[in-house]
């Protein structure tokens, strides 16, 4: 175990900067991306720690990293979908006008 990747600590500071920017955020769309950064930086972290492994933890951690790229997708499609259903009901994209949602 000698120095750190620079992924891993890129990886990091994607990760705190997405939740920096779904707290502080009000924006739906804005909240969405800030989720999306999250998951590119736990990605880029599984990347940076699988080439301090070596033999099959390596390749374990690179296949979970393109499986949970797919899954960023898919979230990133529905949440697309949930904001135009959104928009559609109430023409805003501001996160306290939802704040009470009735059925």
């Amino acid at each position: 175990m000698g120095t750190v990747p620079i992924y891993v600590v890129l990886g990091a500071v994607l990760f705190s900067l997405g939740v920096v920017g779904f707290l502080v955020r009000r924006n739906i769309i804005i909240m969405f991306l800030c989720t999306e950064l999250m998951f590119q930086g736990v990605i880029l972290n599984l990347v940076g720690f699988s080439t301090m492994m070596q033999g099959r933890a390596a390749l374990q951690g690179q296949v979970f990293a393109v499986f949970l790229i797919v899954i960023a997708a898919a979230e990133a499609a529905m949440a697309l979908g949930l904001v135009v259903l959104l928009f559609r009901r109430k023409p805003t994209l501001d996160a306290e006008a939802w704040t009470a949602l009735w059925g």
